[in-house]
């Protein structure tokens, strides 16, 4: 099993976000023309009620996305399968969906803790400013981490590699 490089899983990642940005823009675009009056309330009166929104509509079928896909007989996303990539545990074997929901929920929580921070900044909130400035800075350092933590170790893991003890490889199909 040859670990896949960063590079390759930054290329990976980037035809998986076409998908999600062509679902976002059909799938969610078409739900907002479609359902306007029943939708602008969701995101316009609570915080709770759009990051809860935005959660249900997008985040969760993401996650899914990952979820389902990398544990799966392909073992790997869209992005993954073209690049030819997969993700293991680190016998080389299928990950179980309980492996794979673990290091999508760490690798996506970055993204909804954002959504979080954003909410609360546009709709009124009861954390303060600093709080959401706290956590928004948390976030930025943890993206960080999760661009620099391949690159210190030699199967190229990533921080949600580490906790679902999985390994992105390079597959010979």
């Amino acid at each position: 099993m040859t670990p896949a490089s960063f590079k390759l899983r930054i290329y990976a990642f980037l035809l998986d976000y076409l998908l999600i940005s062509l679902y976002g823009t059909v799938v969610i675009g078409s739900i907002s023309i479609i359902f306007r009056q029943s939708i602008t309330p969701l995101f316009t009166e609570s915080p709770v009620a759009a990051e809860l929104t935005g959660f249900l509509f997008i985040t969760m079928p993401v996650v899914l996305y990952f979820v389902i896909s990398e544990q799966s007989h392909w073992q790997g996303t869209f992005g993954k399968r073209k690049l030819g990539l997969m993700v293991t545990d680190k016998k080389g074997g299928r990950i179980s969906f309980f492996r794979s929901l673990a290091r999508s929920i760490i690798k996506f929580s970055p993204w909804e803790l954002a959504h979080f921070v954003i909410w609360r900044l546009m709709l009124p909130t009861v954390f303060s400013g600093t709080i959401l400035y706290i956590i928004l800075i948390s976030v930025n350092i943890c993206i960080i981490a999760f661009l620099i933590v391949p690159l210190t170790n030699r199967k190229k893991q990533n921080i949600y590699d580490f906790a679902a003890k999985t390994i992105v490889v390079r597959c010979s199909r």
